[in-house]
């Protein structure tokens, strides 16, 4: 693995610690971005990489994207994401996650983890066993916390609508084109909520038969894998794996407006203002998609600090979304600057950077 601070995506990261536990099978990273508003918070993710770059890669990435989605948000916390690299057969063992637990409890409060891509909230049950800095756990009543997807998807359903209405001028997504990528907790979320208001649906996943199956319910088409991002469509959706608008993924969308919740969409910096150029509208991924992290945040601070943190608090944040994105939105218009750079600067200057 090259050393972390020649990688393109660091980002003077406060701390980017490689973790092994050769006993268990446990190799981890935890970035940590940046604490000025408070410890770095951001979930665990489990996943197979092809080299160890492209962990990093995302360790670094994702954490810098947790740092500004939770200032966007208003979150007292920072911005922090680890990522365990899972082998060819992508099996966890109890001893595995007890391991990644002793590392963040490690950390002393730096680092507050919570589910994310390939971890559960049972993973998170077992992690929470060895460390208190873990979110994201089985809650009952109206308490905040549990399974953040829910949260992430209903954030997204509130930011969609707010593109349409910023964009085509609709009120309603009644009959207005949805392209889905990814139905998995997030994408089949976001694909259930609009189905109710009437939104007509096309859905794809790399498990093909999970976005049949979700097309059966819902009474929506489907597209391959490979012809997802060129469907024509009002807006697509990305709520799978990030970096799929680079040039080639710009060039095949047929969309006047790209909102979803898959984090960092764009592969590089300049994709943001490929997509300007084409007059396809942005809605930033780290703004739209924060409904998981305040519902993760809010039980810990509750659980942890004593704050108030209940489910109405958590809807009451939701609700802040489309107010996010419009002001973003606007403040492009009228600069001219693509709305992914007007977000990172807002969200710099929250962060002391």
């Amino acid at each position: 693995m090259t050393a972390f601070w020649t990688e393109p995506d660091y980002d003077d990261h406060e701390l980017v610690q490689l973790v092994r536990h050769p006993e268990s099978g446990l190799t981890a990273i935890i970035a940590l971005h940046s604490t000025h508003l408070g410890p770095g918070a951001g979930g665990t993710r489990f996943w197979h990489y092809a080299e160890p770059k492209a962990a990093m890669r995302d360790a670094l990435r994702l954490s810098r994207g947790m740092s500004y989605k939770n200032a966007m948000a208003g979150l007292p916390m920072g911005g922090g994401k680890a990522v365990i690299l899972a082998d060819d057969d992508r099996q966890k063992s109890p001893e595995m996650l007890a391991a990644f637990g002793d590392a963040v409890e490690a950390l002393g409060g730096r680092y507050v983890t919570a589910e994310d891509v390939g971890i559960s909230e049972q993973d998170m049950v077992a992690v929470s066993k060895r460390t208190a800095h873990v979110s994201g756990l089985p809650v009952e009543g109206d308490e905040a916390g549990g399974d953040p997807g829910p949260f992430t998807a209903m954030g997204i359903y509130h930011g969609i609508k707010s593109a349409v209405r910023y964009k085509l001028g609709k009120d309603s997504v009644k009959g207005v084109h949805v392209a889905v990528q990814g139905t998995g907790s997030v994408g089949g979320g976001v694909a259930k909520l609009l189905a109710q208001d009437g939104a007509k649906l096309t859905l794809s996943d790399i498990h093909n038969d999970r976005a049949k199956a979700l097309a059966v319910e819902l009474g929506c088409e489907t597209a391959s894998a490979d012809a997802i991002m060129s469907t024509s469509c009002d807006v697509f959706s990305p709520n799978a794996l990030g970096a799929i608008l680079d040039d080639e993924g710009i060039a095949r969308l047929d969309c006047p407006i790209v909102a979803g919740g898959a984090n960092n969409q764009l592969a590089r910096s300049h994709h943001g203002a490929q997509l300007a150029e084409r007059g396809i509208l942005y809605a930033p991924d780290y703004v739209i998609n924060a409904g998981g992290i305040i519902s993760v945040t809010m039980e810990y601070l509750s659980r942890c600090l004593g704050a108030a943190g209940n489910i109405n608090e958590v809807r009451k944040r939701l609700a802040q979304i489309p107010g996010r994105l419009e002001e973003i939105w606007e403040e492009s218009a009228s600069s001219g600057v693509p709305s992914d750079t007007v977000a990172d600067r807002m969200a710099q200057k929250l962060i002391g950077r």
